[in-house]
């Protein structure tokens, strides 16, 4: 055979690259972090060679934080042909996604950086995420107010979707049957909520010692600012939806926070993780739990790829396998043991603070 012959047969043979699918709302300020840190785990996997010789490819479909638009992208992912799915970010998203993602003859697993909703349980086989439902969460809150705290009174707004009402479930619960007592506990809709008469009825009580917002960063900071103009300077706290609240400023200080993850966490990995990130970007500003989740994804799916293989239904028996038959998975954001539903129950929640403009590790940790 003529050498040229033979070097077109060699380069026709080389294998075709490993397809991972990216979903969520990859345009929006909670989701570029998620993006930008798929796109560097991604490129060091590669730079060491890929899977048994195969490099990963990334499929990126931005689901703009809508259902409709996430059901869009799951059929697109499903169809692209990719060995797994690593989204999306938004609770609403993962679950009009996941009757896709489960359905039909080729099922795909798609592993989910941050859906906290406790409903992500039973949406299928093979969905996973790989951070705390918002059960853990309100019950971490409640722990942090009561036990170190040491505040009895209080009150509770929460933003009236699947998000709002978990985090409030775990946290009444907890809170009370710890002994605490809570003045009120009061539903709200939208990115300006009216709240007003509800902490005008706070105000005249008197005595709340503490008010939770179990909602997310836009609708947290026009409560605060509501507040404070009633002279109501009690500790406000809330869960994961307040990441990025520190940008406020002065009105966001003292704020306290639930978070499966925070860029100050003194660990080797994510030291290391916290390096290569802001080398690659460094206009970017410090990662968030997605992001650090999403790296974390990509190395487990390397891992799981290693040894099962590409094919959808052997990643996700082995996905599941994984703090069972198969080893944990030790990554930034913590170590990763899946149980029966895809969840991962013994992930560290941290309650952060708001000092200086930026999130910080709560003492007592």
């Amino acid at each position: 055979m003529p050498a040229a012959l033979l070097l077109v047969w060699g380069c026709s043979v080389s294998p075709e690259p490993i397809r991972i699918g990216l979903a969520g709302s990859l345009s929006d300020p909670v989701g570029i972090p998620m993006k930008l840190a798929a796109e560097l785990a991604v490129e060091e996997i590669n730079g060491q060679g890929g899977v048994d010789g195969r490099l990963l490819e990334l499929v990126q479909r931005d689901d703009y934080g809508d259902p409709d638009s996430a059901v869009f992208v799951a059929t697109d992912l499903y169809e692209a042909g990719v060995s797994a799915v690593i989204g999306h970010i938004f609770s609403g998203m993962t679950l009009a996604a996941a009757p896709v993602y489960n359905g039909g003859s080729d099922p795909v697993a798609a592993i989910s950086p941050s859906s906290s909703s406790p409903d992500i349980s039973s949406a299928g086989d093979y969905t996973f995420r790989i951070c705390p439902s918002d059960l853990a969460h309100g019950i971490a809150l409640a722990k942090w107010v009561h036990d170190t705290l040491k505040l009895q009174r209080g009150a509770v707004l929460y933003l009236n979707d699947q998000y709002g009402r978990g985090v409030r479930q775990t946290f009444v619960r907890d809170f009370v049957r710890r002994g605490g007592v809570l003045q009120s506990i009061d539903p709200y809709l939208g990115d300006t909520p009216q709240v007003g008469p509800f902490l005008d009825r706070l105000a005249k009580l008197g005595g709340t010692d503490f008010l939770v917002v179990a909602g997310n960063r836009g609708e947290a900071e026009e409560i605060l600012r509501q507040a404070r103009r009633r002279g109501l300077m009690m500790p406000i706290l809330g869960g994961d939806g307040l990441e990025g609240i520190e940008a406020a400023g002065a009105l966001a200080e003292g704020v306290h926070l639930s978070s499966a993850y925070l860029p100050t966490l003194a660990t080797t990995a994510n030291k290391t993780f916290l390096r290569a990130y802001r080398k690659k970007f460094p206009a970017a500003g410090l990662p968030n739990q997605p992001a650090a989740a999403t790296y974390d994804a990509v190395y487990l799916l390397r891992e799981v790829i290693g040894r099962a293989g590409p094919k959808r239904s052997a990643v996700r028996r082995e996905l599941a396998r994984v703090g069972g038959g198969a080893p944990a998975f030790r990554g930034v954001t913590g170590t990763v043991a899946f149980d029966a539903k895809g969840d991962v129950p013994n992930q560290s929640v941290y309650i952060g603070v708001v000092q200086g403009g930026a999130v910080r590790l709560a003492g007592g940790q």
